[in-house]
């Protein structure tokens, strides 16, 4: 017998077989080729489809403009507060959301021109011939593109495709959305070029441009989109500021139209200028607007004034009533003038302190050098409160950052207390010096007093008339410096580079990238399928598994069967089939040497479950031995399930049961077969109780008896895995052999075989790998021609004395198939 030291049953510990999974992942190279193709194709088909993106850029720089008008006593510049601040400003402008839709109302980027491309509608803006004005009153059919086909020069035909009998329509005066209803799928009308097209869903006209060249015939479609959702494509416009230099902003914008991109570059860049501009002459708009309401005012009483003077020199020598009191008339006129200023001075710090403790708003302040005030801390502070004003005004729109508005107001709120006091302090220097002017007002007019009443009461009008002159001349000069400066005034922005389409700016799709995501994934999916497959996969597929899960030796692997019965080895004896049999046949007679067994050798058969070749290979086993002329016997033991009969043309009438039942002897059981030396003695009838049939005395007397009858006894027997019938019939023999199936056994049916002989129910197992085929999906590279003691390496020498079968091509088959059809 074998020695227990010959065999280590300790089971190892599965683990994931990283170089049979290479393998195996190369065996279906095909499903990688098919995967590539189709994950290029779709890369392929997606790049040809894509409309081509392009990247336009502008460039500003941001300049402290200081107007050449700027003197002292015209402080009418609105002051951003220096260039770092101005650059921030106009970044935070150039991305805000009120910006972005005044340059898209502007030049109406709501509306599409399309033209048919090969695969979808393309982009033409600034390519088609005409441009449609609409009625932003009224409704415009949202999103379904418009067919417009020039019949002639002054016609065309529209065309509109409907799904349903209701279309969402918008309507961009009040950007709301709503709804009409249509009767018919298809509307197709013809209208004349200017003609109002009035439909309860789109209300505009169509004009065409300069230079249109050859349109008619030709097809175009526009499609008018939702107004938000086209100024937020447009607030991605990328803005950053250059590196050497922080005045400079770069403006960029990608699309799939460069004229659109262009336009809309050099747009923004405009409106913001102008909006700029205009925030810089806020002083100077705010004091004309101030000055025109007073002039107003001072051109009527001035001419009162003239007409009261006029009305008291007729019939008068106003030269003979002027003398002696003239200068006395022009002294008091100068402390008139000196006196209104001083007024004017404190009617606005009295005006701007109400405005400071009453409003919120501090953009329409009007400059203190309106009222005569040059008091550079009330000059800087009011510029400072009109531009916290105004910025937060601004960033109302784009931020709704609460925090933010908390700082901006509590900056705000400091130049107020500052400009507060500052208010104080100098209205009550104003107040000194308004009662000094009153006192040398006073000792002036006691002199005139002391003049006769007619030259009193003309000096009286002289001096109301020359002060309200003055104050008009003053006036209208200030205006005049207020005009001046804000003509001269120039915008902080200016363009270093305006967009401009230079034939390049190309930057997508990225077809390389879409081709290596399609190598990437057409490797990655079949990948994950082979893998999925390993992970879910638990059956043998190769010795070194079966090494890996059991000690147990292996004594042999048997090929795919190559005849049409189970008899291989006798149909073809110089097969590799056949000789794959014979090598198990020697290492079980040197099995048998080793144990110094004498007399009849007795063979069992099993597996885990049925399907394995069991059957199969008890028949090419006992074939095998006969044809070495040794007297053989198969003895078919799976009574549940007989089988062994059908190759060898006999009937299964009586059989094994018979005898253990004591109805029939071994002579009337035993049937010889068409291969000499081999008899083969089947199950027989199906009995209730197989197991019992076994376990009975009957059984060790038939083995006994065939015993000195035959050399070998084979054994095949149920299923060890689903019966105990085997285990029973351990006790009579001299080997095991546990047949095992590529891709059919289960890994966990070893562990069982494992279990079942340490506890001693077999003894002296080998396994027989059945069906191997020698691919390298299954991780293993060797095949009939094998050695490392599974068998013989034959090589090309051994074409002489083997049959190897040729593989048939894919043609032969499908011939040999309609034959037996």
């Amino acid at each position: 017998m074998l020695d227990i030291k010959d065999f280590s049953f300790t089971e190892n510990q599965s683990s994931f077989d990283f170089k049979g999974f290479l393998l195996k992942v190369l065996s279906y190279w095909k499903w990688f080729v098919v995967s590539l193709i189709i994950t290029f194709t779709i890369a392929y088909q997606v790049n040809i489809r894509k409309e081509k993106i392009y990247g336009m850029e502008a460039s500003i720089v941001v300049k402290d403009e200081n107007n050449s008008f700027f003197t002292s006593n015209t402080s009418l510049v609105f002051n951003w507060g220096g260039v770092s601040d101005k650059v921030q400003t106009i970044i935070t402008a150039l991305k805000s959301r009120s910006h972005n839709e005044a340059v898209v109302e502007k030049l109406n980027y709501y509306t599409d021109y399309l033209i048919q491309g090969e695969y979808s509608l393309i982009d033409a803006y600034g390519s088609v011939p005409f441009y449609v004005a609409i009625d932003e009153r009224k409704a415009q059919l949202a999103g379904i593109p418009i067919q417009i086909k020039f019949l002639s020069q002054n016609e065309y035909k529209l065309t509109v495709n409907f799904e349903g009998n209701q279309v969402g329509t918008f309507i961009y005066a009040t950007n709301s959305n709503s709804t009409a209803l249509v009767q018919d799928t298809e509307i197709s009308k013809r209208y004349k070029v200017g003609e109002m097209v009035d439909l309860p869903f789109l209300n505009f006209k169509l004009f065409i441009n300069e230079n249109p060249g050859d349109y008619v015939g030709n097809e175009y479609y526009i499609r008018f989109n939702n107004f938000d959702g086209t100024v937020a494509r447009y607030k991605s416009i990328n803005v950053d500021v250059g590196d050497k230099a922080g005045s400079v902003i770069s403006l960029g914008l990608q699309g799939t139209n460069k004229a659109r991109l262009v336009e809309y570059l050099n747009a923004t860049v405009e409106i913001l200028k102008k909006k700029q501009l205009d925030g810089k002459n806020r002083f100077a708009i705010n004091t004309i607007s101030f000055i025109d309401s007073t002039l107003l005012a001072m051109e009527g009483q001035l001419k009162n004034t003239e007409k009261e003077l006029k009305d008291f020199g007729r019939d008068k020598n106003v030269f003979e009533l002027e003398g002696g009191g003239e200068k006395l008339t022009e002294r008091l006129t100068n402390y008139d003038i000196e006196r209104d200023a001083v007024e004017r001075k404190i009617v606005y710090y009295n005006s701007l302190n109400s405005y400071l403790r009453s409003s919120t708003d501090y953009s329409r302040l009007p400059a203190p050098t309106v009222a005569g005030i040059d008091d550079p801390n009330i000059v800087s502070n009011v510029s400072k409160l009109i531009l916290l004003s105004t910025e937060r005004s601004e960033k109302a729109y784009s931020l709704k950052s609460e925090k933010l508005f908390k700082e901006f107001d509590k900056d705000m709120e400091a130049i107020k207390q500052v400009l507060l006091e500052n208010i104080r302090s100098a209205k009550g220097a104003l107040q000194y010096d308004l009662d000094l002017i009153d006192r040398n007002i006073s000792e002036a007019e006691g002199v005139i007093m002391k003049l006769p009443q007619e030259q009193q009461e003309l000096s009286k009008i002289k001096r109301k008339y020359d002060l309200n002159d003055n104050i008009y001349n003053t006036f209208l000069q200030k205006r005049s410096e207020a005009d001046i400066v804000k003509a001269a005034n120039v915008s902080d922005i200016e363009f270093i580079d305006s967009a401009k389409d230079t034939g390049g700016g190309l930057i997508g799709p990225k077809t390389s990238v879409n081709y290596i995501l399609a190598l990437l994934l057409g490797f990655l999916v079949p990948l994950l399928i082979v893998f999925a497959i390993t992970l879910l996969d638990n059956t043998i597929h190769t010795t070194e598994e079966i090494e890996r899960l059991t000690k147990i030796p292996i004594i042999g692997i048997i090929g795919k069967k190559n005849t049409e019965s189970n008899l291989s080895v006798f149909d073809k004896p110089k097969s590799p089939l056949a000789e794959s049999f014979r090598a198990i046949r020697s290492s079980l007679q040197y099995m048998y040497k080793k144990q110094k067994a004498e007399g009849t050798k007795t063979l069992m058969l099993t597996s885990s479950v049925g399907g394995e070749g069991k059957t199969f290979c008890s028949i090419n086993m006992g074939t095998v031995f006969a044809l070495g002329e040794k007297k053989t016997v198969i003895v078919g033991l799976d009574l549940r399930k007989p089988r062994i009969f059908g190759d060898f043309n006999i009937e299964n009438n009586v059989g094994v049961v018979n005898y253990l039942i004591g109805q029939k002897s071994i002579s009337e059981i035993v049937q010889s077969t068409h291969i000499p030396y081999l008899d083969v003695i089947t199950s027989g009838p199906i009995p209730p109780n197989p197991s019992e049939l076994i376990l009975g005395d009957s059984m060790r007397e038939l083995i006994e008896e065939l015993k000195t009858m035959y050399d070998y006894i084979i054994l095949d027997t149920p299923p060890v895995g689903l019966v105990a019938d085997a285990l029973e019939l351990a006790q009579y023999c001299d080997a095991t052999l546990f047949v095992t199936r590529q891709n059919f056994t289960k890994k966990a049916m070893l562990s069982i075989v494992n279990e079942k002989h340490k506890r001693g129910e077999l003894h002296n197992i080998s396994i027989l790998f059945n069906d191997f085929e020698s691919k390298v999906k299954y991780g293993y590279g060797y095949g009939y021609g094998y050695s490392s003691g599974y068998g013989y390496g034959y090589g090309a020498y051994g074409n002489g004395y083997m049959e190897v079968e040729q593989q048939k091509t894919f043609i032969e088959k499908v011939k040999a198939v309609l034959i037996r059809k």
